[in-house]
């Protein structure tokens, strides 16, 4: 039986079979650190496509612990290790929302692969940019807040918080084309020239700009929780994508719904709506509000940063059908949603030819 507490709110259904996991012993290992408050429950949030998501209670305590998903994975992907530590530097050195870290668990034998548990904090997800259960002024204000968020977390002083390690700071743009061009390699199923083509053009058309920031990597509505009561980001989840990367891949990447076909099934495209009569402000405005709270004075080589986004999100799509194939995906749609890295490639190839 599946739980839907109210518009927004996360579902929590049953543990998935292939994400069972020995609850006695995490409960012994959490009991040993001072977690619980009396018996423990374990269930899991659906929806995620990558490292499953488990909703912990024991008592008036609630918690969520992040696995590495059973099964084999690509190299250097589900680094929960990673996420744990980005969330706790940016709760204790900056104003950026993230839940409170408690542990990290690096050892297999407790659950099968490494977890780390946080506060569970309570909110609402919209996984699909227009908003549709929101009021028209509420969509503009989270639509700012979001980007806002965004800024905010590109202005972090990263060697201050104790990141300066995190990632390289030169060279982003370049080393991530050849990284995601080695996934999608690495998990390729059927021949997308759109793709070939798009890898080949990236490579040749690195931007000057190399800028650096802590870069979330995956900034999207779906994986901000939104307040309760009112438009407003209370926190910033799914790090595992994050480095000290360049902001402006991050800043296309969230962006990417303006150019992504609404009405197709399954798709969370904005492009041929009037976004003015809905309250969503559009790309422009989004972008000129960034730069004045980043402190950018402006932004050049954009199509090259969304057709990179583009890029990189089929390579990840590509992942996820790969590992669904595998039988170990983390999302029942999982089969569905890797099919759409084609789309994908075929929409930054097409930004990419216009550019040229």
């Amino acid at each position: 039986m599946r739980e839907v507490l109210m518009e927004g709110q996360p579902e929590i259904v049953p543990v998935l079979d292939a994400h069972r996991i020995d609850e006695k012993r995490l409960a012994d290992y959490l009991q040993q650190r001072d977690l619980l408050d009396g018996p423990l429950t374990v269930r899991q949030f659906q929806g995620g496509q990558s490292n499953p998501t488990y909703l912990l209670e024991s008592g008036s305590r609630r918690y969520v612990l992040r696995k590495k998903p059973p099964g084999k994975v690509l190299p250097s992907a589900h680094q929960v290790d990673r996420e744990y530590r980005v969330m706790k530097a940016l709760g204790e050195h900056s104003q950026v929302p993230v839940p409170t870290m408690h542990v990290l668990c690096e050892d297999d034998e407790v659950i099968g692969t490494s977890f780390y548990v946080m506060d569970f904090v309570p909110g609402r997800v919209y996984s699909h940019p227009q908003l549709e259960s929101l009021d028209k002024d509420d969509r503009t204000r989270l639509y700012q807040d979001k980007i806002d968020t965004l800024a905010r977390l590109h202005k972090v002083d990263y060697q201050a918080a104790g990141l300066g390690d995190f990632g390289r700071p030169q060279g982003y743009v370049t080393r991530q084309v050849k990284r995601w061009s080695a996934q999608y390699e690495a998990s390729k199923t059927d021949e997308l020239p759109a793709m070939d083509n798009l890898m080949a053009w990236l490579a040749d058309n690195i931007p000057d700009d190399d800028s650096a920031a802590i870069a979330h990597g995956d900034f999207r509505l779906g994986n901000l929780l939104v307040d309760n009561r009112e438009a407003r980001v209370v926190a910033v989840l799914d790090w595992e994508l994050a480095t000290i990367g360049h902001p402006l891949a991050d800043l296309a990447y969230c962006c990417l719904p303006y150019h992504m076909p609404h009405g197709v099934n399954g798709v969370r495209g904005l492009d041929g709506l009037d976004l003015s009569a809905r309250g969503i402000p559009d790309e422009r405005t989004l972008l000129e509000r960034y730069c004045e709270g980043a402190g950018r004075d402006g932004i050049n080589d954009w199509p090259v940063f969304l057709a990179f986004a583009l890029f990189r999100s089929a390579a990840i799509l590509q992942g996820v059908y790969a590992r669904a194939l595998q039988g170990n995906a983390s999302n029942r749609d999982a089969l569905e949603v890797g099919k759409r890295a084609g789309l994908m490639a075929e929409r930054g190839w097409q930004i990419a030819r216009a550019h040229k």
